[in-house]
């Protein structure tokens, strides 16, 4: 049954590992993937941005797939839509443009066809799909989130109303998720994992109970994945020795890289992108808060975010 009224799905951005938290801790982070979607004959994607206009547009636009694939397992065929797509978050830059992506399909599958799926059940097709619950589950639930991913099973909190701000330096090149995992140990030895893992545990309790200190501490002393990836990030050690001297807390990795994402308390984000900016010119520096709501689907006329 064809559309009789637009609608709009937006997905917040994510960064996730914030340090040692490999794979289970994710932010959501207030740049969005926003999807227009009205009825069609057939299945047409559209954007304004260069970068997003190399994808097909039509139903094997990777959004498309992500939504026939999630409507086929609970035995339904979605009414083709026109789809036009805008998004601030940039491609393979380590903030989460394919799990926003995935996480948009399922919302565009879930409205279509009428699903009624609940964030716990979005959240499952999402992790399925992109093998991990922390970036898919900060796009869904918004704030911060730490999920396991075990046995075919998902588990995640949230948590929100941090009262901490980020900046992001986001280089021009790119560094795939494949080509930044593929340096990582397949293996840690028993004593490794308990120091990683202690580690992880320490920020999380670091962050929720505001002890910047500890938390910037935390995400330095990560052995599960940035002593391996810094040395594809180039500029690593100097965007972190900046950021520190001037406010931030803590820096990490943004996901797999190659964006650098630094921590500071509220009030001190603006001073510190600046700085940032005026340093490295070749990048581009974000001033950011996190995200509390995480995606929202609204009919275009009461859209408010």
């Amino acid at each position: 049954m064809p559309l009789n009224n637009r609608f709009i799905i937006e997905v917040p951005a994510s960064t996730a590992n914030l340090g040692p938290g490999f794979d289970s801790i994710g932010l959501a982070l207030d740049l969005y993937l926003t999807l227009e979607v009205e009825g069609s004959s057939r299945w047409e994607f559209y954007s304004t941005s260069d970068e997003l206009k190399q994808f097909p547009n039509d139903e094997q636009h990777f959004i498309g797939q992500v939504a026939i694939k999630t409507a086929e397992k609970y035995g339904k065929v979605l009414s083709p839509c026109k789809v036009t797509i805008q998004s601030e978050i940039p491609l393979a830059r380590g903030l989460g443009s394919s799990a926003s992506a995935i996480v948009a399909g399922i919302e565009l599958a879930d409205r279509i066809g009428g699903l009624g799926l609940t964030k716990q059940e979005k959240l499952l097709i999402a992790t399925e799909m992109e093998g991990h619950p922390d970036n898919v589950g900060a796009s869904i639930y918004g704030g911060l989130v730490i999920g396991c991913y075990q046995k075919n099973e998902v588990d995640i909190l949230n948590f929100a109303n941090l009262s901490f701000e980020l900046v992001v330096a986001v280089p021009q090149e790119i560094l795939l998720t494949k080509d930044s995992r593929d340096v990582l140990p397949e293996a840690f030895s028993r004593q490794e994992a308990i120091e990683a893992s202690s580690t992880a545990n320490l920020l999380v309790a670091a962050l929720l109970s505001q002890n910047w200190e500890v938390a910037g501490k935390m995400m330095e002393q990560d052995l599960f994945h940035q002593p391996y990836r810094k040395p594809l990030i180039s500029f690593y050690e100097e965007v972190e020795q900046v950021a520190k001297s001037n406010g931030a807390f803590g820096v990490a990795l943004s996901g797999a890289g190659p964006s650098v994402i630094c921590f500071t308390e509220k009030g001190q984000g603006k001073l510190l992108s600046q700085v940032l900016q005026s340093e490295f010119t070749e990048m581009t520096v974000k001033h950011l808060n996190v995200d509390n709501d995480g995606s929202i689907t609204k009919e275009v006329e009461k859209f408010v975010r």
